[in-house]
């Protein structure tokens, strides 16, 4: 592959067109006297999770779905927070339920994620739900592994027949991630190998992939010297960094070395810019999905 060669994949480009496709089953529903609504739950000042919420909630006003932010305060009981839970699931026009992940010591993660309905739970964090997804009967897919599926279909790499390396065994991307890709299945059909924090010598596999994900979360882990020439990589990673020649003094770089990987890539996607944007597309179509359940009209139906 000659220096820099490399196409690099827009998030932000192709989920424009997954919003859009969302915005159109929003308008079915809304035919049909239903208004898809998402509400958001975000504990705390984390700087990180504001700006999510805020990306979010931006996504959703423009493809039609209604919804507002619940903002709580860091030292919040666990109690409080359960029973915001319990009110959004009990209430027929609430339709997806995003409780904002980190939350504060005092309130354990897993008790909130279980207590989300399993209808309700656009990001895909319940056990029913990711139950399901093991065995083939999705009722939602995880945000950012389907991010990343829709990133590598949409830009002509279908993964079938191809071998996936994925760096990150996370509950949230690497685990659920791996699950898809091997599924016999559009957009699956792979052959993955996962690595983690106990993977020996990390390099010999992650030079053997075809399609390299990486999902460590630590910054630029991924060197030129560990791809292959021509390999496609989804850089997951989003890692804040001190940069003094940057406003505020910081910015946002993956777990790949963008400049260098991308002289030896065929494709591959920027931080920003890539698979964030991804995340909360399929999350708003997570949504709209929730909604045409939850009323019990299938797309097809409501033509």
């Amino acid at each position: 592959m000659a220096d820099g060669a490399a196409t690099v994949i827009s998030g932000r480009e192709i989920a424009k067109d997954v919003r859009f496709d969302a915005a159109l089953r929003v308008e079915r529903l809304k035919k049909h006297g239903v208004i898809p609504r998402l509400e958001t739950v975000l504990v705390g000042d984390d700087p990180g999770s504001h700006s999510y919420i805020k990306g979010k909630r931006k996504a959703a006003e423009e493809t039609g779905i209604a919804g507002d932010t619940t903002s709580l305060k860091s030292d919040v009981s666990e109690a409080e927070l359960l029973d915001i839970v319990k009110k959004f699931n009990d209430d027929k026009n609430v339709h997806g339920v995003l409780v904002q992940l980190p939350l504060p010591k005092q309130v354990s993660e897993e008790k909130v994620i279980d207590a989300v309905s399993p209808l309700k739970d656009v990001d895909c964090f319940h056990p029913e739900n990711i139950g399901l997804l093991c065995i083939g009967r999705a009722r939602f897919k995880p945000c950012t592994p389907a991010g990343v599926v829709e990133l590598l279909m949409r830009s002509g790499n279908d993964p079938a027949g191809k071998h996936v390396v994925i760096v990150g065994r996370s509950n949230i991307v690497g685990r659920p991630l791996s699950i898809m890709l091997t599924q016999k299945t559009l957009g699956g059909n792979a052959t993955v190998t996962v690595c983690h924090t106990k993977t020996k010598d990390l390099a010999t596999h992650t030079l053997r992939a075809d399609i390299l994900i990486a999902a460590a979360g630590a910054p630029r882990a991924i060197t030129a010297d560990m791809v292959r020439d021509g390999v496609v990589v989804i850089d997951v990673g989003v890692n804040r960094i001190d940069d003094p020649a940057a406003k505020g003094g910081s910015r946002l770089v993956g777990d790949v070395d963008f400049d260098a990987v991308s002289k030896k890539a065929r494709a591959i996607t920027p931080v920003p810019g890539g698979v964030g944007p991804m995340t909360i597309a399929m999350l708003m179509q997570n949504t709209v999905k929730a909604a045409e359940l939850q009323s019990g009209a299938a797309p097809a139906e409501m033509e």
